[in-house]
């Protein structure tokens, strides 16, 4: 559960990795829709993805010669519930754990 749980909030430490959350809420996304907001090539945001990916939180699925996103909710719940056994994470604020990791953390050169 502990290499789940690094996993998941690594994905979360990266703002585009959450931006694609975001938008994976509303329904799934083609890998070319996802790209299209951000200022970066595809094959950065395809990075982003398989991240996104390995940890569990969306699923890609190949339909015809599209490949489809999907949100998968039980890896956030899984960290959600980690979060809430400290009972001071009332609503959980990702913006700000994220600034808490960074200061209480040594930087890694990990993606």
């Amino acid at each position: 559960m502990s290499n789940d749980l690094d996993t998941v909030f690594a994905a979360l430490a990266d703002p585009t990795r959450r931006a694609i959350l975001a938008m994976l809420l509303e329904d799934d996304m083609a890998v070319t829709d996802v790209a299209e907001p951000f200022e970066m090539s595809l094959a950065a945001i395809s990075k982003h993805l398989v991240i996104l990916t390995k940890a569990g939180l969306i699923s890609q699925e190949k339909r015809g010669r599209v490949k489809w996103c999907k949100l998968e909710p039980d890896a956030l719940r899984a960290a959600s519930v980690w979060m809430q056994g400290f009972g001071q994470f009332e609503p959980v604020n990702l913006d700000a754990f994220e600034r808490f990791l960074e200061i209480e953390l040594p930087a890694s050169d990990d993606p």
